[in-house]
């Protein structure tokens, strides 16, 4: 791409050094990236380096926009809250975008109204209301609300239902039959109802250990002095809130208020997991998946979660959000978090040990395995995986759709141990039935390897069954694909395509797949085919390359266990068992390996003379 087409690059001198908030638009007018700078004449200048050492993404979009202007704010928090607020006004196409796996019901108050009310939401956008949540199951708010109501008796019903009672004095159907307490009813004021509803917010925050012990006093008061109907209306309200209590899982000590964001994500896709931690216990959970669009680190995705988890005035901001690490503006978000909050100072900060560590990694372990499903949901549609193919054909100029895709990758040890795997997908969906492995005794290095095992496979191509046999049952090995995929660059396509030329086999498209995922280097060119960011063939080819390097992976670790369990079966009184007992005590081969005598005696059943035979086995030859 010839540098004048960024005609619209400023002048050096003309980007000022202090903090602040730029924008790239379009020759629309629209705006397609929003960023910050602590100084924007170094971050912009990132943008306008030459075009070919720039990220494909980014390269797209400083060359789709034909604009770029800023803002000089007086502080990094003001950069950081302008960005904010441009991010939620104008939606750019080009940062990152959080979404909601599903919309998730959540518990209101209508604190704004004159009687609130408390009800089951999916709008996380009414004025005024206070929220609680998210729950997973929408019968999960109805049931804390139910329970939650005979301790705390408030209002249920509808806005039209409260004010035709308040006009024409009659109670409400709920309230008729005990399922409303506001004011319609006739039994409290409107201020006495307002107090009860702040009692209810309070105990749903978290000061539930309060409200406990005070209906616990009261249940003993009223019970020494013989007032049994009250001491059992007391005992019934304390119940309900137990009940509710049980509900809520306890993870931490009571006094912690926390937000706890776990984060998994790779070079397409991320995956956010929230716990709602109040007094020590989960009160809500939230997911969010994104599809990336820029490269970003994980310090960028953890802004991005934060400026979409308290996007709203009303946002319940606790007094610690807790993050898998520190982003670059650690001191800037939590000023502005502590400026939404209103009250005390909000840290934001890592789990190091302990409870709040244990909780994280059941967070990020949430967040992996949404992002699995994530996947998982793209490859199991038949209209996705039918553009993949027909996205995968345009791009690599193929005549047809490739049906049948095989992807290669080697692995080894230290150019030790050299193993590679074949992994097959057909019509966009893995065939594990036909994937195989292959062992390589001698190589000289991955191209080399590349090449044997190509060869190998390409001869099994010959050995398929002639069409004039019709009850002869085709082996599946001998199955040619459209498409020959192999994990890396230019050196192991020539590779490949040298193994190609002399099995003599045609009509096989072979690809390399580059370090950044959407090139694919194809044989005699000098520039990669770039696949588009958001097309599904750029999900297919991940796929195919993560299940290869899987499936080498665990071959190779298969035979480790077995080499090492050849070599140890060979000293007399190790068999199988203590094997599996001295590779879990060292947890790796290596390990074992580079132990001593002592150490090796140390596993249990392993004596002195067992531990010095097994270490000079371990060392001969």
């Amino acid at each position: 791409m010839p540098e004048q087409q960024l005609a619209y690059r400023p002048k050096p001198g003309e980007i000022p050094t202090q903090p602040g908030v730029y924008r790239f638009r379009d020759a629309q007018g629209r705006v397609l990236y929003v960023g910050k700078a602590k100084s924007l004449r170094a971050r912009l200048s990132n943008y306008f380096a030459p075009l070919r050492s720039l990220h494909e993404r980014t390269r797209r979009m400083v060359t789709t926009a034909s604009s770029v202007e800023w803002t000089v704010v007086g502080s990094d928090v003001e950069a950081l809250q302008l960005e904010y607020t441009w991010i939620k006004e104008f939606e750019p196409p080009f940062n990152v975008k959080f979404r909601d796996d599903k919309t998730y019901p959540y518990m209101a108050v209508t604190m704004a109204d004159e009687a609130p009310r408390v009800m089951v939401t999916r709008n996380p956008r009414i004025k005024g209301a206070r929220y609680f949540g998210p729950y997973p199951k929408i019968w999960a708010v109805h049931d804390t609300i139910d329970l939650m109501i005979k301790a705390f008796p408030i209002r249920t019903c509808s806005d039209s239902s409260y004010k035709r009672a308040m006009q024409s004095g009659k109670p409400c159907f709920p309230g008729q039959i005990g399922k409303c307490g506001g004011p319609c009813s006739m039994t409290v004021s409107i201020e006495e109802h307002r107090r009860i509803v702040d009692d209810f917010v309070s105990f749903m925050s978290g000061n539930d250990k309060r409200f406990t012990r005070e209906l616990q006093a009261l249940m003993k008061d009223a019970a020494e002095t013989q007032d049994y109907e009250a001491a059992a209306k007391y005992r019934d309200q304390l119940l309900s809130l137990e009940a509710v209590l049980e509900k809520s899982t306890v993870v931490m000590k009571d006094s912690v208020d926390a937000d706890m964001f776990g984060i998994e994500h790779d070079e397409l896709s991320a995956a956010v997991q929230q716990f709602v931690v109040r007094g020590g216990r989960i009160r809500g959970v939230r997911s969010w998946t994104v599809d990336k669009e820029l490269d970003v680190t994980t310090g960028d995705l953890i802004e991005g979660v934060i400026r979409t988890a308290y996007n709203s005035p009303d946002a319940d901001v606790p007094r610690e959000v807790i993050v898998p690490l520190m982003p670059d503006d650690a001191t800037e978000i939590s000023t502005w978090l502590t400026q939404l909050r209103g009250r005390g100072t909000v840290r934001l900060k890592t789990a190091q040990r302990g409870e709040k560590a244990a909780l994280m990694e059941t967070a990020v372990l949430n967040a992996k395995q949404a992002l699995i499903r994530h996947k998982t949901r793209r490859s199991s549609d038949f209209a996705t995986r039918s553009q993949a193919l027909a996205d995968l054909q345009e791009a690599l100029g193929m005549a047809e759709a490739p049906l049948r895709i095989e992807c290669y990758d080697i692995s080894h040890l230290s150019g030790t141990n050299i193993v590679a795997s074949m992994v097959v997908f057909e019509d966009g969906l893995a065939r594990k039935d036909q994937y195989r492995t292959f062992s390589i005794a001698e190589s000289t290095d991955d191209t080399d390897s590349m090449y044997q095992v190509l060869t190998r496979r390409l001869a099994h191509l010959d050995d398929a069954p002639a069409e004039t046999e019709p009850d002869a049952a085709p082996r599946r090995f001998s199955y040619p694909p459209q498409l020959l995929l192999v994990d890396g660059g230019q050196p192991q396509v020539a590779a490949a395509r040298r193994a190609l030329e002399e099995s003599g086999r045609t009509g096989i498209q072979i690809a390399g797949i580059a370090k950044r995922l959407e090139e694919l280097w194809l044989p005699d060119s000098d520039f990669p085919a770039i696949l588009p960011r958001n097309s599904e063939a750029l999900y297919l080819v991940q796929r195919l390359r993560d299940e290869a390097h899987r499936f080498a992976i665990t071959y190779q670790r298969k035979r480790r266990k077995r080499d090492i369990s050849t070599v140890l079966s060979e000293v007399p009184g190790v068999g199988p068992a203590r094997v599996k007992t001295l590779l879990t005590q060292f947890g790796s081969v290596a390990r074992l390996k580079a132990a001593s005598p002592e150490q090796i005696a140390e596993t249990p059943g392993v004596g002195p003379a067992l531990a010095q035979a097994i270490h000079a086995r371990l060392h001969t030859g």
